[in-house]
């Protein structure tokens, strides 16, 4: 019997080849995003420190929702993490997306980020 692999180990297989690439640097850090079932959670961060820089989650007290497991939950954290960034000094990030699709919450708080003034 073929049995298929956990998504989420296959997911840490993509993730890992795209990390391999791409990287943050203190001018450029890194947007990473990590999404579970009920929150969703982004960060910038300096990867020749190992420093996270500025980070923004649905956990937050700043974001009022009552679910936080959509995709205007995660427009908002993209939103916040976007305004906590700029009042940082940093307007261009390299964006990371952990090896999930580019589809749903991943985009929804992408396409916040970049309306909110993040350039990546």
């Amino acid at each position: 019997m073929i049995t298929k692999p956990d998504k989420n180990v296959v997911r840490k297989k993509r993730h890992a080849r795209v990390r391999a690439k791409i990287s943050g640097t203190p001018e450029r850090p890194r947007l990473s995003v990590y999404r579970s079932n009920k929150h969703i959670y982004a960060q910038l961060i300096d990867d020749t420190k190992g420093v996270t820089l500025v980070s923004a989650s649905t956990l937050d007290k700043d974001i009022n929702l009552e679910s936080t497991s959509n995709k205007e939950a995660a427009a908002k954290v993209g939103e916040l993490v976007a305004k906590r960034a700029i009042e940082k000094g940093y307007k261009s990030v390299v964006f990371d997306r952990s090896g999930y699709l580019y589809h749903g919450r991943i985009q929804s708080l992408a396409e916040a980020a970049r309306e909110a003034g993040l350039e990546f």
